[in-house]
């Protein structure tokens, strides 16, 4: 399987813009900039695109980890934060709140460090990887 993407840009990095275009194009055109990156106005960046795969990665990793476990999450949500210092980008945290009947706590953290690890986005991320996860009980 291979995805694509495609970034245009136009002028100098503080003045300039450009757009992001994926091969889905669910994002088609998005636009990006200085301004976007690093004053948080409308638009997508870099770090916003790595969150997003990130996050998403992780989260269809734990689902398939914990159905192959003999559980079927009855919901799993996953923030991931993608930190950049001095231009570096050196974090991602992920953050999981997940409902799953029938598994225990120990299980449940278990399963989700090793999907932490085996997620293939997280595989490729040169940078430190931390996860908070909290498991919600049924009453």
């Amino acid at each position: 399987m291979k995805r694509s993407a495609n970034a245009v840009w136009t002028g100098t990095l503080k003045k300039g813009n450009g757009n992001i275009t994926t091969q889905s194009q669910i994002l088609n055109k998005a636009p990006y900039s200085f301004v976007t990156r690093f004053e948080n106005q409308t638009g997508t960046n870099p770090e916003e695109l790595m969150a997003a795969a990130h996050a998403g990665c992780f989260t269809m990793q734990i689902s398939a980890d914990l159905t192959r476990a003999g559980f079927i999450p009855d919901e799993l949500s996953t923030e991931a934060v993608i930190t950049l210092i001095d231009g570096v980008i050196s974090k991602s945290t992920l953050k999981l709140q997940a409902k799953v009947p029938g598994i225990s706590q120990d299980q449940f953290f278990r399963i989700a460090h090793q999907s932490k690890e085996n997620c293939p986005v997280s595989k490729v991320y040169n940078l430190e990887i931390t996860l908070e996860a909290h498991l919600h009980s049924f009453n």
